[in-house]
């Protein structure tokens, strides 16, 4: 028994350990102020803006791919207010189709609604970067789930976009998703 509590205070510390990593090292413990400075200054009112084309890979929790899509997005801003439609055909041969409405203040806050988003998107655009924190819940065709997002942009420096997300249930990662963004 004695032997025990050392392996379990031991093990405790350890899962404490990389908790911390992940929370405030890893891809979650990534700051706006991270990005400042580094390339090109990312404007979502230019830079999706019009038509462009993705091309992304969803990973499942095990990090296999689960699904491969193209979407092709329609963007178009009046002043700080925006709406972007998405046409996404997968793999599999399913289509889902969504509709963004964006908002960007002066400081670059961001402000997101989608149908299918639980209240709003908030996030900020800073240097190169723009990351996006969410609720979604998926299509019923999926399980209906509702999952924390967290949506990283990355501005490189011919104008295309990387855009890595990943999706959280009870806070273990269940899926994520990496894509490109260039316009037409």
């Amino acid at each position: 028994m004695q032997t025990l509590i050392p392996l379990a205070a031991g093990l405790g510390l350890g899962l404490i350990c990389v908790w911390v990593w992940a929370r405030f090292f890893g891809f979650r413990g990534q700051s706006p102020v991270d990005y400042v400075g580094d390339g090109p200054d990312f404007d979502l009112r230019t830079h999706l803006n019009g038509t462009l084309i993705c091309e992304g890979v969803i990973y499942g929790p095990l990090g296999k791919v689960s699904s491969r899509f193209v979407a092709e997005m329609r963007a178009r801003w009046n002043g700080d207010s925006g709406e972007m439609t998405e046409d996404f055909r997968y793999s599999s041969g399913a289509r889902q189709q969504r509709k963004w409405n964006l908002s960007v203040d002066q400081d670059g806050r961001v402000v997101a609604r989608a149908p299918d988003v639980i209240g709003t998107g908030n996030g900020w655009q800073k240097g190169d970067a723009v990351c996006l924190n969410y609720q979604i819940r998926l299509p019923e065709s999926a399980g209906g789930h509702v999952l924390n997002t967290t949506d990283w942009m990355y501005l490189l420096q011919n104008g295309a976009i990387i855009n890595r997300s990943q999706f959280r249930k009870f806070g273990f990662k269940v899926g994520e998703l990496v894509a490109t963004m260039r316009k037409v």
